[in-house]
């Protein structure tokens, strides 16, 4: 199992508490579980409106569970940004 940094930003990272967190995961999914799991409560609610990148590439659309993660790689948590 790939060992990932998952990295939260804004409305995540205060609901998580944390910037970052070590998992282990072969898919997005995979880490999102894992995230729901050490986190349930306000992430869980948070996270259902964010935007993920792997490695600086958007995930957009794919399904969670097709997006595999490479060892030492990262995923990014991204809620909506307001602003202009």
């Amino acid at each position: 199992m790939a060992k990932v940094t998952v990295r939260y930003w804004a409305a995540a990272k205060a609901a998580a508490g944390v910037a970052e967190e070590l998992f282990d995961a072969d898919t997005v999914a995979e880490a999102l579980d894992a995230v729901r799991g050490r986190h349930p409560g306000e992430l869980v609610r948070v996270l259902r409106r964010c935007s993920f990148l792997v490695d600086g590439d958007p995930v957009g659309t794919r399904g969670h569970e097709t997006v595999g993660l490479a060892d030492g790689g990262t995923v990014e948590v991204l809620p909506p940004f307001a602003g202009g």
